[in-house]
């Protein structure tokens, strides 16, 4: 018998188990028609908030079956979702588990193994990285002669995955004629490609991993698992450095094409998610959602199926997500500008180069008598960028690109006190609509003051608020720095900063 056979067989086996442990999760319509009919299998919903309890269940039961008498203790290594569901099944199936968990496991998802153990589960913590917990679960299991559940190179583990793809073809929404799985180790893709071409022959299965962590590609073009070197783990959960001998041998045979998708593309559909469905995503969970928007306008089709496999996300993760979707579907891009270091040129600049776009991040500070490098922050296409940055060449400004420069990734704003003339500085609140920096700009700051300083950066809410300096204009005026009211047609509230204070914040 084939691996795929065999496989199969081991998923129809697999959905007497899984089924009785949980009820299905919903296939829901994702409004997006432009790319066709698309539906959603929403693993979000199941018992862990991830597909990954179906793999560890049905590998657990397997154990608790053949070995119900005296069942040895079950090992895993996992810092999220696995653990999750190797702790909800032994908790189900009256096993023991230690899960060995790297040091730097926030204590939030420490806690969540826990809730769904109970005493069922001892967490282990060793080391700082995935790769050493996993060398202890191996050698603590060897050793104590327990049995080690993998996280996704196992066949059973693989077939219950599958479990999900019968759902969706027995849900009466097929035939679908695309699939986009995403890939990490491989388990779930294996397993849900290997069903559906069981089911559905024809169908065409896309396998999406992230940039800087396409493992499986790497594998199906050498021919064998390699093992990379550098690993971008912005999507933690199918961040893996080496897949599977399994996964490896049966996502060849099953998956019919391979893309990749950047962080950019995989946060800018965790927004979709959210504003088509309220759903939110963690980033390996809109993987699927990000490889059909950037790939779907060059292959016409009627219908396909997406897994939105997990909302475990970090909170803490979610204000860099939030940055790298944009704004309505467009991206975040920053320029550097060189300007002549003189009142009004920053005025000059919004009124003449910026007049049809909004700025959403606005970062300089003075460093030089003659000139200045402002940093600005636009939503734009890739083609709106290019038609900026050419308008503002061809007004005779010079233009940098900065998008990964780190002073935009760390917000390094530098100031020389020593440069500046009488230095006032304001917390200002804008209200966040078109052109109010602008006004902000011609209403408040005119000729007889200067910027100094200036730190304001788009966060999504009603108001918009910046640190702002201001000094006189020249070393031959005597007009004092201006004061700023404390409201305006361009802002709403206006606070100085004390001497103090602002040497503090701004001026070390």
């Amino acid at each position: 018998m084939s691996e795929l056979s065999s496989l199969e067989q081991e998923i129809l086996q697999a959905r007497n188990r899984v089924y009785r442990a949980a009820p299905a999760t919903p296939l829901e319509r994702l409004d997006l028609p432009e790319f066709g009919e698309i539906w959603v299998k929403r693993e979000d919903q199941s018992p862990i908030k991830s597909y990954k309890w179906r793999g560890s269940f049905n590998r657990m039961a397997v154990l608790a079956e053949t070995a119900a008498h005296s069942p040895p203790t079950v090992y895993a290594a996992s810092a999220g979702n696995h653990a999750q569901g190797v702790a909800r099944a032994a908790r189900q199936l009256g096993l023991r588990a230690r899960i060995v968990m790297p040091e730097s496991t926030p204590a939030v998802k420490r806690e969540a193994v826990r809730a769904h153990g109970g005493e069922a589960v001892e967490i282990l913590l060793v080391g700082d990285s995935y790769d050493e917990a996993l060398t202890e679960a191996h050698r603590a299991c060897e050793a104590e002669g327990g049995v080690y559940v993998h996280a996704f190179d196992d066949p059973q583990v693989i077939a219950g995955q599958a479990t999900l793809a019968d759902e969706a073809m027995l849900s009466g929404r097929g035939p679908f004629d695309r699939a986009y799985l995403q890939v990490g180790g491989g388990g779930m893709a294996a397993g849900v490609a290997t069903w559906l071409k069981r089911v559905q022959p024809g169908i065409r299965i896309i396998g999406v991993e992230g940039e800087g962590q396409a493992s499986m590609a790497a594998a199906v073009a050498a021919g064998h698992p390699v093992r990379l070197a550098d690993l971008d783990i912005f999507c933690d959960g199918t961040a893996v450095r080496r897949v599977g001998e399994w996964t490896h041998r049966i996502c060849r045979e099953v998956v019919d094409e391979w893309i990749t998708v950047s962080n950019e593309e995989v946060s800018d559909a965790i927004r979709v998610y959210w504003e088509k469905l309220r759903c939110l995503q963690e980033p390996s969970g809109a993987m699927g959602l990000a490889g059909l928007r950037g790939h779907a306008p060059g292959h016409p089709f009627d219908r396909a199926l997406l897994v939105a496999c997990g909302a475990n996300v970090d909170f803490g993760q979610l204000a860099l997500i939030s940055e790298n979707a944009g704004i309505g579907g467009r991206r975040r891009r920053h320029l550097r500008i060189g300007l002549p270091e003189r009142p009004g040129a920053m005025r000059e600049l919004f009124a003449q180069g910026f007049a049809a776009h909004s700025v959403i991040d606005f970062q300089y500070g003075k460093v030089a008598e003659n000139e200045a490098w402002p940093v600005f922050g636009f939503v734009l296409t890739a083609e709106e960028k290019g038609d900026l940055v050419a308008g503002l060449e061809e007004a005779g400004y010079q233009v940098e690109e900065v998008d990964e420069s780190a002073a935009v990734r760390f917000r390094s704003i530098p100031c020389r006190s020593e440069l500046l003339r009488a230095p006032r500085f304001y917390e200002v609140d804008f209200f966040e609509r078109p052109g109010a920096l602008r006004a902000f700009l011609e209403e408040v700051i005119r000729g007889e003051a200067n910027i100094c300083y200036f730190n304001y950066r788009y966060s999504g809410e009603r108001i918009g608020r910046a640190l702002v300096g201001i000094e006189r204009a020249g070393p031959g005026q005597s007009v004092p720095p201006v004061a700023i009211p404390a409201t305006g047609a361009g802002y709403r509230n206006a606070v100085p900063l004390g001497e103090e204070e602002a040497r503090r914040a701004v001026l070390g």
